[in-house]
């Protein structure tokens, strides 16, 4: 899942820094996600992972670091890919 979530922020997050470098803990907004970016991030996880996000799940602190996008994703039961 990991390396998944990292391809996805790398070919869609336009941060300013290698995914690579950046800790799972590591804000990704500090890296230089964008709103716009985070909204492309949310759409390839979803095409990624087969889930949908709720629009409760829709909040900035949802996708802030890699360490957050996997929680979410735990909580819409995805498990590994």
């Amino acid at each position: 899942m990991d390396e998944a979530i990292r391809r996805i922020l790398a070919d869609h997050g336009r941060l300013a820094v290698p995914v690579a470098d950046l800790a799972d803990d590591a804000d990704l907004y500090r890296a230089g996600l964008a709103s716009h970016a985070s909204v492309n991030v949310m759409l390839a996880l979803e095409d990624h992972f087969d889930v949908e996000f709720p629009e409760g799940m829709l909040r900035k602190q949802t996708f802030e670091s890699i360490v957050a996008i996997k929680a979410a994703l735990a909580q819409l039961d995805v498990v590994g890919s």
